[in-house]
């Protein structure tokens, strides 16, 4: 079916239309507005941010281009073009400035992290993080009461939003995109928008900027694109792949569907918790380099009682799901789905277990406990006072579960282990009763997925060619085709965000007459 045809009667016009207030969002929407144009914003949920707002805040900058792109070729398995990230690559060097220029807005304070890549690629010693470290008079928790944020994503929000603000662009909240309109000529024309005050037709003169999010909330669409089910989203339900529909209605290739940024955690059995909790985040490591240095409490045990994983990867909260992705075509099912995790008593006063970050003020929100056992009531841990009444509630074979605990104990205390490979520094004994264990499910932070686009940012069909007036940014189809760089989807949403802004701004208008037109070209 066709998208809706052009000889609609615009209810409203503009320039530029963007579509998701997020990072991305809000990037483009301010490099389109310093573009000259006419521009709305456009938020199906009631308060913006996204998931962007909930992320720690540090946004991936390089030193050197050739270094960043030689770790993103690696990274990327020859899943994104070279071009693409060539330009990623180079913009990566230029963020740095262009974030302090739009720190002025509120005097923000920015603060620069040597922080290398994750994994030991070529280049990966180039790479920092950049973050928004204060804002004189800002209170996160007083402005963004709905949004329950890592460490500083909702500084660099604030930031962001003050531009907005102080360019005088439209904003519409709890307004969804449905359908993107093309004119005769097969251009994308405008956006059928779906508000509090009914259905809206937008006129886009130059270009409409799809910029909202991935797929994370929708379970159709993980069914399609992923062998692993059930697995549960991390920050929000506005996530739900509306802008995939959308490019694919008229004509967009889709790329990179497959990868997610995931890792394990807790799902409360209450479903008005509609988003997950990821396993306490511990401090990363790089392969070959220095430890970290922190212990890990639990371990991941799978329905037989038997460790099945390393539970602490060099990026957990990227891979960590991975290990869960078995099929067992005889049972049908996914034997470590869900998987137990299992701590004792020592364990339960290190730290928390787990924590939920959301952007939701319509969604419930738990507090995991200092102590973790509040969890205990609320049935997201189960307490054992025994290894043999630990088997029975675990539901296991209790000579399995005891054969397991001693050669992991035993391991431990030789700072060795040699079934997964866990680092001694973050390893624990687990023997000192009572003992706890909940359910752990792979997790979803966001997905990478999405309409393909070119250095342009413009979203291109299956034939490589641009959808006319078409153009995406942030995490709806990332650069990402394989192994994520911490912070690197940040960087995505202001590099790409600024790139599509720019480039639907300086399109001449599609109804424009020939001589208009000709003349804003050359201009």
């Amino acid at each position: 079916m066709r998208s809706p045809a052009a000889s609609h009667a615009f209810d409203q016009e503009y320039d530029v239309v963007v579509i998701g207030y997020g990072f991305a969002g809000a990037a483009a929407a301010i490099a389109a507005s310093d573009s000259g144009a006419k521009v709305v914003l456009l938020e199906k949920m009631p308060d913006p941010g996204g998931i962007s707002i909930c992320a720690g805040g540090g946004v991936r900058i390089a030193k050197s281009h050739a270094d960043a792109f030689a770790y993103l070729k690696a990274t990327n398995a020859d899943a994104t073009p070279d071009d693409v990230l060539d330009v990623f690559a180079r913009e990566m060097t230029t963020l740095k400035q262009h974030l302090a220029e739009l720190a002025t807005v509120n005097r923000a304070e920015l603060v620069t992290i040597d922080r290398e890549g994750n994994y030991p690629f070529p280049g990966y010693k180039t790479f920092q993080f950049i973050e928004v470290d204060r804002i004189p008079d800002f209170d996160a928790a007083r402005e963004y009461p709905h949004a329950r944020a890592v460490r500083k994503g909702a500084n660099l929000f604030k930031v962001l939003q003050d531009n907005v603000v102080g360019r005088q662009i439209d904003v519409r909240l709890a307004t969804a995109a449905a359908r993107l309109l093309t004119n005769d000529a097969r251009e994308v024309a405008g956006v059928l928008a779906e508000g509090p005050g009914g259905r809206t037709k937008i006129k886009a003169r130059r270009g409409v900027i799809l910029a909202c999010g991935g797929f994370e909330a929708d379970q159709a669409m993980q069914k399609q694109y992923w062998q692993l089910n059930c697995v549960v989203p991390a920050v929000s339900r506005g996530n739900t792949g509306d802008g995939i529909r959308m490019a694919v209605d008229v004509g967009a290739d889709l790329w990179h569907m497959w990868h997610f940024h995931g890792s394990f955690g807790f799902r409360h059995p209450d479903p008005a918790y509609p988003v997950g909790m990821r396993m306490r985040r511990l401090p990363q490591w790089t392969p070959g380099g220095e430890p970290p240095n922190a212990r890990m409490s639990w371990i991941l045990l799978d329905k037989t009682g038997r460790r099945f994983m390393h539970e602490c990867p060099p990026y957990v909260q990227d891979t960590g799901h991975r290990p869960l992705d078995v099929f067992d075509p005889v049972t049908q099912s996914f034997p470590y789905v869900p998987a137990y995790a299992l701590i004792d008593e020592d364990g339960r006063k290190m730290y928390p277990l787990a924590e939920m970050i959301s952007n939701d003020r319509h969604a419930k929100y738990y507090s995991w406990s200092d102590d973790n056992l509040q969890e205990l009531a609320s049935g997201l841990l189960q307490k054992a006072e025994s290894v043999d009444e630990l088997a029975i509630k675990m539901k296991v074979d209790k000579s399995i579960l005891q054969a397991t605990l001693a050669r992991w104990n035993a391991q431990c205390a030789r700072g060795l282990d040699d079934d997964h490979g866990r680092l001694a520094a973050t390893m624990a004994p687990i023997k000192c009763a009572p003992f706890y264990f909940g359910e752990v499910w792979p997790i979803v932070s966001n997905t990478q997925g999405g309409p393909v686009h070119d250095t342009r940012q413009r979203v291109l069909n299956p034939f490589r060619e641009p959808i006319p007036r078409l153009f995406e940014a942030g995490e709806l189809g990332s650069i990402w085709g394989h192994l994520y760089l911490c912070g690197g989807n940040l960087s995505e949403c202001l590099i790409t965000g600024r790139i599509a802004g720019r480039e639907a701004a300086n399109l001449a208008p599609w109804d424009a007459g020939i001589a208009e037109r000709a003349a804003a070209e050359i201009h």
